[in-house]
């Protein structure tokens, strides 16, 4: 213990009012070079890269990948035992089966739990430099010794072109790992601002007790990483259950983590069946908060069981519940918007990465007046551009084309919903298919761009998020800006993103005010997809989540428990107040 002289001159010597962990001996920052990585922008120029990336993919390509189960450290694999296994194919080739991943028992499931707990107390007593330098090392493992096999990875097994797989896998990964040593250190400097006469005050940012059970999706590396990697951070250990459909590259990243330095048990690895999986976590004591991103239905299903967990005294704590999930994602087009940049920012939108992403455009509001233009434009780049999904449009199997726009949908169960919805599109009066509505599973799992003309602006069409390349659109009267604001507003129950194009800067004003809670992330003259790390906080309200905001500060005090101490250096001589004479 220090003495109260040590910790004085300690204080003095940081030039703060506050100290936090005992075995720091010094006062360190965060490195002072960290900014947004940069995206290589795979041009026809940069054959190097190209190289590197292909020579990834075929070390991928030649066989399958034996995934295990990673438990304090330990992998365990389903040969020789009563585990079963999930075989990951690649999207675009449903024949080739790129791993073979483990499925967690529910004894597995328990073992984790032990492993969490049993290091929890040596990892979150290590000097904050020692855990945030295992995330530092981890992004520059990762952007540059392991960036060509995270692409591939990436690629192949959840269906990417490179740009996308690049600002996924490697920018925004690296992003959230360096960024939020900055946010954390932030936060730790956050003290009390007044101190009496012979007190110091401090606040001490605990983890939460008990685990944190991750929850990651399949559409991003870099979400899985986030999600495992704040709340690792701030001290907590994890237990994560990844996508069975990104199974290979999040085992990747698990490795890199480990080559940085991650502790055993730290962060514990378990694809396996979710209901069996997550029953077993949600009926611990040792729970102590999810990190979920996922579909809205789920994320429900699993506050309700969280919820009943609490009424039934089942937890130490409130577990801490942080979700983000889906959206019916608008763009409103004025009359005095540039077109050509709407159409393009549109494409872009709804359709790169097959429409996949949580924050993709799904909702199109286009004034009468602009209506012909817009679309003749839109569709007319569609065709002459060839947006579409072949076999070889994004595929890197059988020599495929590299540099294509589109790529697969991620799985089976994702292709029979969509062709679901264009086939009812085809056969609904109040609908009309005005591009694309195609779709091929010979193989892989393709289905074109595709945009359906609503009549009924509240037709379930316009409601209902489908999750891939289809895009839903509604002509409106050009004298009723104001009043489509509103309807965009009360059509849909998510709030996730949306955008406006408009050069009137009185209708971005009033689009900006009526539309103040239908999203939390609102974009001017911009597509609503493609948020930054540390510049667009990413997340939103409504149904679509608790908006705690990824790629921010305010998601790490999501994990943390803080414990307030006030020392007095004073010694009372009585018990009375002077009131009390």
């Amino acid at each position: 213990m220090l003495s109260t002289s040590t910790r004085l001159q300690l204080q003095k010597i940081a030039g703060r009012n506050s100290i936090r962990t005992i075995s720091q001996l010094s006062y360190v920052n965060p490195p002072t070079h960290i900014k947004n990585e940069q995206v290589k922008p795979f041009t026809n120029t940069d054959t190097k890269d190209w190289d590197l990336l292909r020579a990834s993919i075929m070390k991928f390509k030649s066989s399958s990948l034996e995934v295990p189960l990673v438990i304090n450290g330990e992998r365990i694999y389903y040969n020789n035992s009563n585990r079963s296994v999930f075989a990951q194919s690649n999207p675009a080739c449903h024949k080739q089966v790129l791993a073979n991943v483990t499925q967690a028992t529910e004894l597995d499931v328990k073992d984790a739990i032990q492993a969490a707990k049993e290091a929890k107390s040596k990892w979150y007593q290590l000097p904050f430099y020692d855990r945030a330098a295992v995330f530092l090392k981890a992004a520059d493992l990762i952007s540059t010794k392991y960036r060509y096999d995270m692409l591939a990875a990436t690629m192949l097994g959840q269906g990417k072109n490179v740009y996308q797989a690049e600002i996924d896998c490697i920018t925004e990964l690296s992003d959230f790992f360096r960024f939020n040593v900055k946010y954390a250190h932030d936060l730790y400097n956050l003290q009390p601002v007044q101190s009496a006469q012979g007190v110091w005050n401090k606040a001490e940012y605990r983890p939460l007790e008990g685990f944190i059970y991750a929850v990651s999706p399949f559409n991003f590396t870099a979400i899985a990483a986030n999600l495992i990697g704040a709340p690792a951070l701030m001290g907590n250990t994890v237990i994560w259950k990844p996508s069975q459909s990104a199974a290979l590259s999040n085992y990747l990243l698990l490795t890199v983590l480990e080559e940085a330095g991650l502790p055993k048990g730290v962060i514990n690895f378990v694809p396996g069946d979710p209901i069996l999986v997550t029953d077993q976590l949600l009926a611990s004591k040792e729970f102590g908060g999810l990190h979920f991103t996922g579909s809205t239905q789920v994320f429900k299903q699993l506050y309700g069981k969280i919820q009943t967990g609490v009424v039934n005294g089942l937890y130490r704590d409130y577990p801490r519940i942080v979700g983000e999930t889906g959206g019916k994602n608008f763009h409103l087009i004025h009359k005095s918007a540039n077109i050509p940049n709407a159409v393009f920012s549109t494409i872009r939108g709804a359709f790169e990465f097959q429409g996949q992403k949580c924050s993709a455009t799904s909702r199109l509001y286009i004034p009468q007046s602009k209506s012909e233009e817009f679309f003749r434009d839109l569709i007319g780049t569609l065709q002459q551009q060839k947006v579409t999904p072949v076999n070889t449009a994004a595929s890197p199997i059988s020599g495929g084309d590299l540099h294509g726009f589109m790529g697969p949908v991620i799985h089976e169960q994702s292709y029979n919903k969509l062709i679901k919805v264009i086939e009812e599109a085809k056969t609904d009066p109040e609908l009309e298919i005005i591009y694309g509505g195609q779709y091929d599973k010979g193989e892989g799992w393709f289905v074109g761009p595709t945009i359906i003309k609503c009549k009924d602006p509240k037709h379930k069409f316009m409601t209902t998020e489908f999750f891939g390349p289809i895009l839903s659109v509604y002509e409106y009267p050009d004298n009723k800006f104001s009043e489509t604001c509103d309807l965009i507003d009360q059509t849909s129950m998510y709030g996730l993103t949306g955008s406006v194009f408009a050069k009137d800067r009185e209708a971005i004003n009033l689009a900006d005010e009526k539309l103040k809670f239908s999203c939390g992330n609102f974009y001017i003259n911009d597509k609503c997809t493609g948020a930054v790390v540390a510049q667009q906080w990413f997340g939103g309200a409504r149904m679509s989540g608790t908006d705690d905001k990824s790629g921010g500060p305010s998601i790490l005090n999501r994990f943390v428990s803080i414990r307030n101490t006030k020392e007095n250096f004073v010694e009372l001589t009585d018990f009375k107040y002077p009131s009390n004479y």
